[in-house]
């Protein structure tokens, strides 16, 4: 009867366990969201466009980021006080114009004929803030786009998306708890990013992405990290942009197992990657 006893325990327990690896499995894939279509499997993503010779966020580093072969297009979003959705990287317009205000303090007219300060010596070229129509416009059928979600509303930012065909090629980067939920309500089909918490251990770590269904993480900076949310059927897309980014900040990510690298440099990376057989 003894023995009887643990091997009908014996069954259950593996019943269980299977049925527990079944429901973990099924909630990995659930988790996974179809990517915009790229032609490379290691993506470079322009951080601000490609923004060395021309100003970051404006149309003209939009182009030179499409000119040079990237996969997406790094971009912020905000609001105006009327309610026209701009880009910005910073809440306020001061460093790019030299004006002083807060985008979400001003009217579109108040800025809209603002000039931005060139980066190079003796550029006289005219750049504006561009509105996020400006981009679409400019970005459809040629590239993605990795909306950094600062400061807008989900629907009128998605009816935006819709209106020039560019809902599937977009990924959205949520700076705020309740952004998440908003996408997921107006967009679900939409995919998401955030960063994972900081210090968190690795039980912290499960809780926070079974809660939120991400699609892409940038912060994974370890293997055990790009391992635990590779199992999730997460990508991992790491900043290496900073002053010091080059050979040595790639190849780190690159050993990292890192999906997509967000660069400053995204020629001289597309260069290196090429020589690495990697593009």
């Amino acid at each position: 009867m003894r023995k009887l006893l643990i091997i009908l325990f014996t069954f259950l327990f593996t019943c269980i366990v299977s049925a527990y690896n079944i429901i973990n499995q099924n909630s990995y894939i659930r988790q996974s969201t179809p990517l915009p279509k790229t032609k490379h499997a290691l993506v470079v993503i322009a951080h601000r466009g490609s923004h060395l010779n021309v100003p970051e966020n404006t149309l003209a580093a939009y182009e030179n980021a499409i000119k040079e072969g990237v996969d997406y297009i790094e971009t912020d979003l905000r609001t105006t006080k009327d309610g026209h959705l701009v880009i910005m990287h910073d809440a306020a317009v001061s460093r790019m114009t030299g004006m002083q205000g807060q985008v979400k303090d001003l009217n579109y007219n108040d800025i809209k004929d603002l000039e931005i300060k060139p980066v190079v010596k003796g550029d006289t070229a005219a750049y504006h803030i561009p509105e996020f129509a400006d981009v679409l416009n400019v970005c459809k059928g040629r590239i993605n786009i990795y909306l950094d979600f600062k400061d807008a509303d989900v629907k009128k930012t998605y009816r935006l998306l819709k209106d020039y065909g560019m809902q599937n090629n977009v990924v959205v980067y949520l700076n705020k708890e309740e952004q998440y939920e908003q996408w997921k309500k107006v967009a679900p089909q939409v995919p998401l990013m955030s960063s994972l918490p900081e210090n968190a251990d690795i039980l912290q770590l499960n809780n926070f992405l079974a809660a939120k269904h991400l699609d892409v993480v940038d912060n994974a900076y370890t293997v055990n990290l790009v391992n635990l949310v590779h199992k999730r059927k997460i990508a991992v897309w790491l900043d290496v942009q900073r002053e010091d980014e080059g050979p040595a900040t790639w190849k780190q990510a690159l050993k990292q197992g890192a999906d997509g690298l967000q660069t400053d440099h995204p020629e001289k990376l597309i260069k290196y990657l090429k020589s690495q057989g990697k593009r």
